[in-house]
């Protein structure tokens, strides 16, 4: 399902805010925050306002589109979404984001917390962080 026909399934448009983000975070092989997306709209000649990224994430994160991504020192940065549930792992060196599933593992992890804390948990971030094969190699060099 492409965006407009995601967008349209919510009663939703496709503005050209959205198709500015979307198209920035595709382009980006790197987690972006909202100051680098509404940047590089600006430099693709595209003028959209930094609170119409701000509220484009939002929305998009909402629908599954768009997931948050954490850098290491870094708030956090925004990558296009897969379907279905999946985690990241952060190059600490060039901050390239690769999404993984890892749903099975997880779940017994929930289980034994639930168990241990009583809460009922309804959320979770798992990621991690390490060196990419591409970064691994300028190292050894």
């Amino acid at each position: 399902m492409n965006l407009q026909d995601q967008l349209n399934h919510n009663g939703l448009r496709l503005t050209h805010p959205r198709q500015v983000v979307m198209s920035v975070l595709e382009a980006a092989n790197i987690p972006l925050s909202p100051q680098s997306i509404h940047q590089r709209s600006l430099e693709a000649q595209e003028e959209i306002g930094l609170v119409s990224v701000y509220r484009t994430l939002d929305l998009l994160t909402e629908l599954g589109l768009v997931r948050r991504v954490h850098g290491h020192e870094e708030c956090q940065g925004y990558v296009l979404a897969s379907p279905g549930h999946h985690h990241h792992v952060v190059c600490r060196q060039c901050e390239a984001a690769v999404e993984f599933t890892g749903m099975e593992d997880v779940s017994l992890l929930v289980e034994r917390i639930q168990a241990q804390t009583g809460f009922t948990i309804d959320e979770h971030l798992l990621q991690f962080y390490g060196l990419c094969p591409a970064c691994q190699e300028e190292v050894e060099r």
